[in-house]
């Protein structure tokens, strides 16, 4: 394929797509390379948007994490505050807000998620979602001692965005339809810590209850939940998961389910390959597609998709990878969680906030979760597929 290869677009300014720059060039792509972002940032990265930047631990600058050098190294063609609106697959071509058309031999899609919203309520001020640095910012400026937040989901962001509040001196409540913070994440039994662990930190939890309405007139002053208990609020955060950015494709041809339907290699089309949150890939080892919005995972899918586009065609078999910083706990995972998986505790006390724990489906481990004990869990990773009695042994 390289020989065919004269440009190569990337589309989205992510970690993916940085990435996948990087990669062309250590490969030795010596082609062209355009990476196109919708914001005017130099490429940053999103982690530590929800903890250092919100409690003002780190500048904003910090979370770039490639300098203007770095990228002149990589004699990469940045295309920032640049929004794709469309893609030929006939013409190989791709169009931006402003009618230009950019052209490609090679094309990597890297745009990630965008945040879900409410369907009524995000017009009033003091809402915010947060997916961007900006969002990060605006929502930094309005966390002061005293102020009361509500937090409407209680996934990874959620409860990231409480705990930061919480250490900010902010009245804090968290509401999800679920019994229990993270369940999707972790399940019901590693979900009950995470409720306990904020309790104990002075977070209001809600779960097992809906969202009616938000309450205000051009301010947001409350949030009213569908037993009718109103929760009082100068600032309500929006954290009810993302959908795949792929508005821009519809028509494209590319397949389109849950993000872009790629094959085993991260192929969604002929020389157009995807990576990170907006992949929807074919998993060998697991026999499913599927899509993994975490960190490690936009890094080694986008190594896997730029090394695919030059010619390998090698099959991207990950072990997922996850983590969460909440207070003075560090949640961390390898594996897949099926909801109807059983957690059973190896190491450690759950009530001492230091455990490790096998998560079994079918008398096999999908995954293994560690609470404050970094070094076992690399142990403990060599049992997922093992059956529960090999892993005894």
């Amino acid at each position: 394929m390289t020989d065919r290869l004269g440009r190569v677009v990337v589309v989205g300014a992510s970690v993916a797509g940085v990435t996948v720059v990087e990669t062309l060039r250590r490969r030795g792509f010596d082609g062209s390379i355009s990476l196109v972002g919708d914001e005017p940032h130099a490429p940053y990265d999103r982690p530590p948007l929800s903890k250092q930047i919100l409690t003002g631990a780190w500048a904003a600058d910090r979370v770039t994490f490639r300098d203007a050098a770095s990228l002149d190294r990589l004699r990469v063609d940045l295309w920032l505050g640049t929004r794709a609106v469309g893609l030929d697959l006939g013409e190989r071509t791709v169009e931006f807000h402003d009618r230009e058309r950019l052209s490609f031999d090679g094309l990597v899609i890297a745009t990630g998620v965008v945040p879900r919203r409410l369907p009524a309520g995000h017009d009033l001020a003091g809402v915010h979602v947060l997916r961007t640095v900006g969002d990060a910012l605006a929502l930094r400026t309005q966390l002061h001692p005293g102020r009361r937040l509500v937090v409407i989901g209680a996934g990874f962001l959620g409860c990231e965005v409480a705990a930061a509040a919480r250490k900010l001196g902010m009245q804090v409540c968290i509401v999800d339809p679920l019994p229990v913070p993270m369940v999707r994440q972790l399940g019901e039994d590693v979900g009950r810590h995470v409720a306990s662990l904020h309790r104990d930190h002075g977070v209001d939890i809600h779960c097992g209850v809906a969202v009616r309405r938000l309450l205000g007139d051009c301010k947001v002053t409350g949030v009213e939940l569908a037993t009718g208990a109103v929760l009082d609020a100068d600032l309500v955060l929006v954290a009810i998961g993302s959908t795949p950015a792929t508005d821009w494709l519809t028509g494209s041809g590319l397949t389109l389910n849950d993000g872009v339907v790629c094959d085993a290699t991260c192929r969604a089309a002929p020389g157009v390959y995807a990576a990170g949150d907006v992949a929807r890939w074919w998993h060998d080892t697991l026999g499913a597609h599927i899509r993994v919005e975490h960190r490690m995972n936009a890094t080694e899918q986008a190594i896997a998709a730029a090394t695919n586009l030059l010619g390998a065609d090698a099959p991207f078999t990950p072990v997922p990878y996850f983590w969460t910083d909440q207070y003075d706990a560090r949640i961390q995972a390898y594996g897949t969680f099926p909801p109807n998986c059983s957690v059973a505790i190896v190491r450690g006390d759950p009530d001492e906030r230091r455990f490790i724990a096998h998560y079994i489906h079918d008398d096999r481990i999908t995954g293994v979760l560690a609470w404050n004990m970094p070094k076992g869990l690399r142990a403990e990773r060599a049992h997922i597929g093992q059956s529960v009695a090999d892993a005894r042994l």
